[in-house]
């Protein structure tokens, strides 16, 4: 009796372990980007469709901060833009000296750069930054360090040619609505909700600058994680034309020391059930296996991706 009531008694034990070992959070960004809404999304289908997984989404500052999430060993799995999770993976830039053991599961969607401003501030084209009001994104975001690529690929500076604010996308669209800023950075998917809201506001014309044509220059020194793109003019009420925009590639990330199994079932219900998600949002029809690649990562892909992905016939070296 007492031997059959001690294997229960670990039984339970290992249940346990094995339950808590399955809560995880996913961390995302702001409310008024996509990362949240989609995050919630993930939740929900991870939690219904991994047997003992329970996972709850977070609000966060965006890529920087999901990464130093990351960082912290607990049980996370992150949306971070290609260029934070590769100076996380080198412990550069927001990262310098603190490298990161992170791993990708899956390419997710296009990441736009939207630099927006409204009619009545003067702001154009990229030069008129100078001497403006402009929010770069929230600190710890990957918007910020986005932003700050661009601002140097214009030759302007940061510090000195701007007076910078530090807002997320809907605290930014806010402050462009009051005139307290001119203009405003913001990396998401397509629509971005807070920035329908500007451009659904009574009395305000959007004003979207171009900034492809900085690509190039930002290639030089950043390497070919950012590309050319266009927002077209039907996404936002009021674009007078196609804007010219510049793009980085989405993750889902974890640290290395998830372990294989886990890190196989996420992958595994993520593109099995992608349709659970495009029912959030619109931009999850570009989370596609013919999109999972090698070179569209920036960095290693975790091995229990790996299986899941060459069980699907796509091979990552």
């Amino acid at each position: 009796m007492k031997s059959i009531v001690r294997i229960a008694g670990l039984a339970l034990i290992a249940l346990a372990g094995a339950v808590q070992a399955q809560n995880l959070s996913i961390a995302t960004g702001g409310t008024g980007g996509v990362y949240f809404p989609m995050g919630g999304g993930l939740a929900a289908l991870l939690s219904k469709k991994v047997p003992g997984m329970t996972a709850t989404a977070e609000v966060t500052g965006g890529s920087v901060a999901n990464m130093q999430l990351i960082g912290t060993g607990k049980p996370y799995i992150a949306f971070t833009q290609a260029d934070a999770a590769i100076d996380a993976l080198k412990g550069q830039d927001k990262f310098a000296g603190k490298p990161i053991p992170v791993r990708a599961l899956a390419v997710l969607y296009p990441n736009r750069m939207h630099v927006v401003s409204i009619e009545g501030t003067g702001v154009t084209k990229i030069q008129d930054l100078k001497g403006k009001r402009v929010s770069t994104g929230s600190g710890g975001s990957a918007t910020e360090v986005f932003a700050f690529r661009v601002i140097e690929a214009a030759g302007l500076d940061k510090d000195k040619d701007m007076r910078r604010e530090r807002l997320g996308v809907a605290e930014s669209v806010n402050a462009l609505k009051d005139r307290k800023i001119d203009a405003f950075f913001w990396v998401g998917g397509l629509p971005t909700g807070a920035v329908s809201d500007l451009a659904n506001s009574p009395g305000v014309k959007i004003q979207m600058i171009d900034i492809a044509h900085l690509v190039p220059e930002m290639a030089k020194k950043h390497g070919n994680i950012y590309i050319k793109d266009v927002i077209p003019q039907r996404i936002y009420r009021g674009m007078s034309a196609d804007n010219q925009a510049a793009t980085v590639t989405n993750l889902l990330a974890v640290h290395q020391n998830m372990d294989d199994k886990t890190a196989y079932a996420i992958t595994k219900a993520l593109f099995e059930n992608v349709v659970d998600l495009v029912r959030v949002h619109a931009e999850a029809v570009n989370i596609k296996l013919e999109n999972q690649k090698t070179e569209n990562s920036s960095i290693p892909w975790h091995p229990g991706a790996i299986k899941y992905l060459a069980e699907r016939g796509v091979k990552i070296k």
